[in-house]
C-alpha cells in the first residue's frame, strides 16, 4: 500500500491518532510538566509507513516522530485488529520527584479506549 491508499489509511486513523497524542500531553501534564514544555509529536508531524506484523501476519500502520536532528523519538503504531501502541521519548528530570527521571509516555490500546502511562527510571545521584 503506497500513495493514496496509505494516505487513506493514514487519515481514517487521524481522529484516533489525535486522541491518542491529547492523551500522551494529558500524562506529561499530569507528571507535572508545564503545557507545551514537553514538545510531544502530533498526528501531522509523524512520518507514516507500513510494515508487516510479524505475529498477525498483516499489514500495521507505523508513525515515527524525529527530533530536530532527525533521530527517531516516539511512534503511532496502528495494528489491523484495531489495537494500537504510541510512544514518545520525554528523557527529563521528574518534575515532582527528584529520585526519578521520566523516560517517555506511553499510550496503548483498542477502539475508543485508551490508556497512558511514564516510564520512569531511577535518577542518576
Amino acid at each position: 500500500m503506497s500513495g493514496p491508499d496509505l494516505e487513506a489509511y493514514v487519515a481514517s486513523v487521524a481522529p484516533l491518532a489525535a486522541d491518542i497524542c491529547r492523551r500522551l500531553d494529558e500524562e506529561v501534564r499530569r507528571l507535572g510538566f508545564a503545557h507545551g514544555e514537553i514538545g510531544l509529536g502530533t498526528p501531522e508531524s509523524a512520518e507514516y509507513r507500513l510494515a508487516r506484523d510479524p505475529a498477525a501476519g498483516a499489514d500495521s500502520l507505523v508513525g515515527t516522530w524525529r527530533n530536530r536532528a532527525g533521530d527517531k523519538c516516539g511512534e503511532l503504531l496502528f495494528h489491523a485488529d484495531g489495537s494500537f501502541y504510541a510512544e514518545h521519548d520525554v528523557v527529563r528530570p521528574h518534575p515532582g520527584r527528584s529520585q526519578w527521571c521520566v523516560e517517555a509516555v506511553t499510550a496503548w490500546g483498542r477502539g475508543s479506549t485508551i490508556r497512558a502511562e511514564a516510564r520512569l527510571l531511577p535518577a542518576l545521584s
